[in-house]
């Protein structure tokens, strides 16, 4: 309640922004050959949310405050001269961002994983196995899976580097030499690979918003196709986005990626309880035995 003007004052920068519990992000949509006044005018916001927070006794963390500057490669490469206030790369609830390649994140998540690993190594004699998953699950899991839908459709390499993780610490809990095939490894704790852990994320997000209409900015991104004479007519269908794009950058995006992952899944899944016409959201199944756990 304290701090509720801030959003007023923000708005009437002509700037779109995001509230956290401490935390404050601006952002701003321009054309590269605009950076200079862009940054103008980002720089005038900060100055009013100085002055007002100085006003009620609060103080703006220079150091904490960042510009990044977020584009496809051929747009950033029209900037001949970046500020040099612009940064590299920056944190965003826990996630490193750097132009979306989210390299610099998996370089993260992969020395503090790795680190976990060895200390895993150094005790599982003395474990048994579900005591060993039950550490892997939650020091290790919880890094890769945090906000994994972010990874998706991420070039191979970068998928690489994470299975890279996940493949040795299966290792370690089931007791596997390094010349034993990953696969069989991790179907004996249950385990889905990276790449399945992230399509796992969008399909669960999705599953909430036609379950629940909520969160609306995602509900308003998916629509459940009409029913069709046909045999899979019963079944719920996402509709495609009318409008196409050739950038594999949208392709990630949840409005792309949740109607393609949706409609692959298999007929048991997407079959709801009752008929679509005679429901604002579709009820579905509660038999989810077909989808591989994530322990």
């Amino acid at each position: 309640m304290y701090t509720t003007p801030l959003s007023t004052i923000i708005s009437s920068c002509s700037l779109n922004h995001h509230l956290y519990a401490d935390d404050t992000q601006l952002f701003l949509s321009f054309l590269p050959t605009h950076l200079d006044s862009s940054m103008d005018h980002l720089h005038n916001a900060l100055d009013r949310i100085s002055s007002w927070m100085t006003a009620n006794l609060l103080t703006l963390n220079s150091s904490k405050t960042k510009f990044l500057l977020i584009g496809l490669s051929k747009q950033l490469a029209k900037i001949n001269n970046p500020s040099p206030t612009t940064t590299h790369s920056a944190r965003n609830l826990g996630i490193i961002f750097d132009k979306l390649s989210f390299s610099d994140q998996i370089s993260s998540v992969s020395k503090s994983c790795y680190y976990h690993i060895r200390q895993l190594r150094c005790i599982r004699p003395y474990l048994d196995t579900k005591t060993a998953s039950t550490i892997a699950t939650s020091i290790v899991h919880s890094k890769l899976d945090y906000c994994n839908s972010l990874y998706h459709n991420l070039p191979k390499s970068q998928i690489t580097r994470l299975q890279l993780i996940h493949n040795p610490l299966a290792r370690a809990v089931v007791k596997a030499p390094k010349s034993s095939h990953i696969t069989s490894i991790l179907r004996s704790p249950h385990w889905l690979k990276i790449t399945e852990r992230i399509e796992y994320k969008p399909l669960s997000l999705t599953y909430n918003v036609l379950t629940t209409t909520q969160p609306s900015y995602l509900h308003n991104l998916i629509t459940v196709q009409p029913p069709r004479s046909t045999r899979s007519s019963f079944l719920v269908t996402l509709a495609r986005p009318s409008t196409s794009s050739s950038l594999l950058i949208t392709d990630r995006s949840f409005q792309y990626a949740s109607p393609r992952l949706w409609n692959q899944l298999p007929a048991p899944l997407r079959q709801p309880r009752t008929n679509l016409s005679n429901s604002a959201s579709p009820s579905f199944l509660s038999d989810t035995s077909s989808i591989s756990s994530i322990d």
